[in-house]
């Protein structure tokens, strides 16, 4: 395919920083009398994850107490609008690049059910063009992000010349709700984060980053119950099954045949999803990132990736787009190979082959 290029993502957290201490203090003045609490907060303490970003206070109704899924709904629509604005202006701004010159935008969200959705919002809110074309990812989740990136390239090599706008929001503390009390829950409780992200995608530099060399889309068959979302009266639920730990295992036969092309062990970089340290250290693993010579340390690939996760936890669709905003600032050299890596409910995967370009 003909290369597409990736400007430097903007980031928009929201206000309120939240530490696992304050949430495992929260979970254990919810649940003081629930069998085997101190066993699961160890597990939830395991994430690694040491602060993360939510847009309301820990303990707003809309996110530990008891409000309606109606307003729970509103909420984290309005909440998410808000900051994927403020990411999409950011990157426009950053790029000298009007409203107007958009020709396509490329949305991910999940974490609240609004029609029209997010792509119809930031027409209106950013001046977008009325023509301009628009693919709204709705149910990709963590996957949102690469997934975005991947159909961003598919379009600029369909249309060259054109500038592709991707925005994702999550706002993943909706699915904070003492009502889940499974040890799976009390993970997520600690592991997610709130953000929205955007860059722009071209088919020609906009200056240094990501050049995407080819794209990668992937369902696991038989796997839509591994990762899964659940709605009822009381709000959004994120549900999982044990063989969920082994998804990332699983995709890695079909990933490395699809890499054949550009030999493992030229891999210098990865932009990966930073979901959880079972998902990276498998997708390390499955990749013999450990292996590779002339990478004896291993974290010297996916530092970026560890350091997402432990000071924004697991961002949905935008944490791919976290880890390469932090890549720009401690790039690899020039003409580097790498990979972008991004896994979801499904359980999905998009995925890119890249070079770096200073």
């Amino acid at each position: 395919m003909p290369p597409a290029y990736v400007s430097r993502p903007c980031i928009a957290l929201p206000p309120h920083q939240v530490t696992t201490d304050e949430i495992c203090e929260d979970i254990q003045r919810a649940h003081p009398t629930l069998p085997r609490l101190g066993v699961m907060l160890r597990y939830a303490r395991r994430t690694q994850v040491a602060t993360r970003w939510f847009t309301r206070p820990l303990a707003d109704p809309a996110i530990s107490g008891g409000a309606p899924i109606a307003e729970r709904n509103e909420i984290a629509f309005a909440d998410a609008a808000e900051l994927a604005v403020r990411a999409a202006r950011q990157s426009l701004e950053a790029a000298a690049l009007a409203a107007s010159e958009v020709d396509c935008v490329v949305t991910s969200h999940t974490t609240s059910w609004t029609v029209p959705g997010l792509d119809v919002h930031l027409i209106e809110e950013l001046g977008l063009r009325p023509d301009v074309r628009r693919i709204p990812l709705s149910t990709l989740g963590c996957a949102g992000g690469a997934q975005a990136l991947a159909k961003a390239a598919d379009h600029v090599a369909a249309y060259p010349g054109s500038t592709v706008l991707v925005v994702v929001a999550e706002m993943l503390s909706t699915v904070y709700s003492h009502q889940d009390t499974s040890a799976q829950s009390m993970i997520y409780k600690t592991l997610f984060g709130d953000s929205g992200g955007a860059c722009l995608v071209t088919s020609r530099p906009l200056g240094p980053g990501l050049r995407i060399d080819s794209t990668w889309e992937y369902v696991l068959p038989g796997s839509r119950q591994r990762y899964s979302g659940r709605l009822d009266a009381g709000g959004l639920h994120f549900d999982s099954e044990k063989s969920a730990t082994e998804a990332v295992n699983d995709i890695m036969p079909a990933l490395r045949r699809h890499l054949e092309q550009q030999a493992l062990d030229e891999i210098g970089f990865t932009v990966l999803h930073p979901g959880g340290p079972r998902i990276i250290e498998d997708a390390e693993r499955g990749l013999g990132l450990d292996q590779t010579p002339g990478l004896e340390d291993k974290a010297k690939v996916t530092r970026h990736t560890w350091a997402a996760m432990r000071e924004d936890g697991n961002l949905g669709g935008v944490g791919v787009l976290t880890v390469l905003a932090r890549t720009h600032e401690d790039p690899p050299t020039d003409g580097t190979r790498g990979l972008l890596l991004g896994v979801g409910p499904g359980f999905a995967a998009a995925g890119a082959t890249a070079t770096w370009q200073a």
